[in-house]
């Protein structure tokens, strides 16, 4: 089995990060060392390798998944003990579909681009409304107070569930510098865990501060699901807080892995 060092988790962050001196972001007040962890498998339950996964959540025993690709973008939900489907919705042709989050008996979903997100009955999947956002959207999460979105910047966005407007930014910085590419996200007690898009990495981002508090190996998983192409990345991660799971998988990946997260036996220098 192949594992990256945290050296080279390190170095692949830290080149995705974009220059301290365009942010104002300043190194010295970060720590110099970010703990690690590895990301081992616990159990594996199938996932559809035509799944592009956008989006990913847990809620009340049931498995929410968002998909992308024009053409190839839906919403299901699964029933998690069993892995049987139970709804489906397949969003309009033209649409590359996003991160999903549940908010009470609605579901949400964001567009990659232009600007427009969705909502949804939590039940049936039928479209209540709609609403407006700056930029592309890439995934979301929520806090218990606000819907979280990122949108491949360094910056996450609180918005208020219920006009969707921003009502906090949170920068990003990994030992002072701003991280790109911060894709899906899931709120785990009390903190963000986040995939970086094209990597085998996950951090975990303090939501008051934005500092990177965290690196997260997933090289194991990368190596058991064995992915066929480079668009075949890491991305989804869902938390079930009634039984304390985690899980994680990636677009197109043969699994569903409800994972561990071991200290790594050094930290990232």
């Amino acid at each position: 089995m192949v594992r990256l060092s945290f050296r080279r988790i390190a170095a692949l962050l830290l080149a995705l990060c974009v220059p301290a001196l365009a942010s104002g972001a300043d190194p010295a007040t970060e720590p110099a060392v970010t703990p690690a962890a590895v990301a081992t498998i616990v159990a594996r339950l199938p996932h559809a390798t035509n799944a592009f996964t956008e989006g990913l959540l847990i809620d009340r025993g049931k498995l929410y998944e968002s998909t992308g690709y024009e053409r190839q973008s839906f919403i299901t939900r699964y029933d998690l003990k069993t892995g049987k489907e139970e709804r489906r919705v397949q969003l309009a042709p033209d649409v590359f579909g996003e991160g999903i989050v549940v908010w009470r008996d609605e579901i949400l979903n964001v567009i990659w681009h232009g600007g427009r997100g969705q909502r949804r009955s939590l039940r049936d999947f039928k479209l209540t409304g709609s609403f407006r956002y700056d930029g592309e959207g890439w995934a979301m999460t929520q806090d218990g107070h606000n819907i979280i979105l990122s949108d491949g910047t360094p910056v996450l966005r609180f918005l208020d569930p219920k006009t969707m407007k921003v009502v906090r930014r949170l920068p990003v910085t990994l030992r002072g510098q701003p991280v790109q590419r911060i894709n899906e996200l899931e709120y785990v007690n009390g903190s963000i865990l986040a995939n970086i898009w094209l990597t085998p990495v996950a951090v975990r981002i303090d939501p008051k501060t934005g500092v990177v508090t965290q690196l997260i190996d997933l090289s194991q998983l990368v190596a058991d699901a064995y992915p066929r192409d480079a668009d075949s990345v890491p991305n989804g991660i869902a938390y079930d807080a009634e039984h304390d799971r985690l899980y994680m998988t990636g677009k197109n990946w043969p699994w569903l892995y409800e994972v561990k997260l071991e200290p790594a036996s050094a930290t990232a220098p």
